[in-house]
């Protein structure tokens, strides 16, 4: 993996940058969808490419538990079984497990859970997280860590941080894949010192990215911007940095003004699956009997397949009759309002008027 800072704001953190994969390159800041079983729910690999995607996200932990990881390796990996041609980072299993297993036992070696699939029990420790993301030969895989919950006493977390180091120094010395990048993640909870702390362990084991975790998981906006702007500064410039599971526009607007270069979330998809759309006047629940007769695209000015070719009348009738078509053109405008947003922000900051952006952005949303 190679990446450059091409572009740098004067009065914030904001960046632009490129990075390049074995499975090709893309511009930073970047939005990645999340297909967690090795598809984006109601879209196609086709679908992705034509809304100008080059990386998604997949989850190690659900694609363990099923098909499993040996079953994708013999099949040619994560790109081949999903017939992806761009580039895939896979997070590394650590907050799945925290969050969905009802039943899991932290140990020095790892976390014992039980699957949230049939009650199984399972062990991923850093050794098995980097073996299952080796074997789905994904472009940049994540060390496993320990995801302290919120809100969660300072002993707790200090413990989490000391376990995420102990792991990621493991992870460091794992096999993987020739064209696999590595990047360590940043724990602490909202205690800064903490922080500070960890982002300094992680950093001194030298991984060729680094990642915030711990965050959106019930902090407000506020904290968890603090949280952001006291923790970057501890991160290398000449890395790339992500925010992981953060994906409100308003979150993402946050994260790059402080020199974050990488975001995923689950929003715009699950948010399309329950009729609330994004636009540039605001989100719009398409299920409102407001839209029953309303012959407007979505969001008018908007390219995509589903403003070009439909209205909100339509787009309502699917949906209340719950139909899969809606599920399908609904995600398809809510990615292309994500991605348009991402190239408008790396265009602001290209051309220096980044904060102008975010004030109007701001004006608009009401925040």
């Amino acid at each position: 993996m190679e990446f450059k800072v091409t572009h740098t704001c004067s009065t914030s953190g904001a960046r632009c940058g490129e990075m390049v994969t074995a499975h090709g390159r893309f511009e930073t800041p970047v939005f990645m969808p999340v297909g967690t079983q090795g598809s984006v729910k109601a879209l196609s690999p086709q679908d992705l490419e034509q809304a100008g995607i080059g990386i998604l996200l997949a989850n190690t932990y659900h694609l363990y538990l099923r098909p499993g990881h040996r079953l994708i390796e013999r099949l040619g990996g994560l790109h081949r079984f999903m017939s992806w041609k761009g580039a895939i980072l896979t997070d590394s299993g650590g907050y799945q497990v925290y969050s969905l297993s009802k039943l899991r036992k932290i140990s020095e070696e790892g976390v014992t859970f039980q699957s949230h699939v049939d009650g199984s029990t399972h062990f991923i420790g850093p050794r098995e997280a980097m073996e299952i993301q080796r074997a789905l030969g994904s472009d940049v895989i994540m060390a496993f860590d320990e995801c302290a919950p919120y809100p969660a006493d300072e002993a707790y977390v200090r413990n989490s941080v000391r376990l995420t180091s102990q792991w990621a120094a493991i992870c460091r010395e794992c096999p993987r894949g020739d064209s696999q990048a590595l990047f360590g993640i940043v724990q602490g909870g909202m205690v800064p010192e903490l922080r500070e702390q960890s982002a300094r362990d992680i950093v001194s084991m030298g991984f060729d990215g680094y990642a915030l975790g711990g965050l959106s998981v019930g902090e407000d906006r506020p904290t968890r911007r603090r949280v952001i702007q006291e923790t970057v500064p501890f991160l290398p410039s000449d890395k790339p940095r992500y925010l992981m599971g953060v994906g409100k526009p308003e979150d993402i607007l946050d994260g790059v003004r402080a020199g974050i270069d990488m975001f995923d979330c689950v929003l715009p998809t699950r948010n399309a699956r329950n009729g609330a759309l994004f636009t540039r006047q605001g989100t719009l629940s398409i299920k409102n009997a407001c839209y029953a007769e309303d012959d407007r695209p979505l969001d008018e000015g908007c390219t995509c397949y589903t403003c070009t070719h439909f209205s909100r009348a339509y787009l309502r009738h699917l949906f209340m009759a719950k139909e899969l078509l809606a599920y399908r053109l609904n995600t398809l405008h809510n990615l292309h309002y994500y991605m348009g947003l991402m190239t408008d922000v790396r265009k602001a900051i290209q051309e220096g008027r980044f904060a102008g952006f975010c004030e109007d952005f701001f004006e608009r949303s009401g925040e």
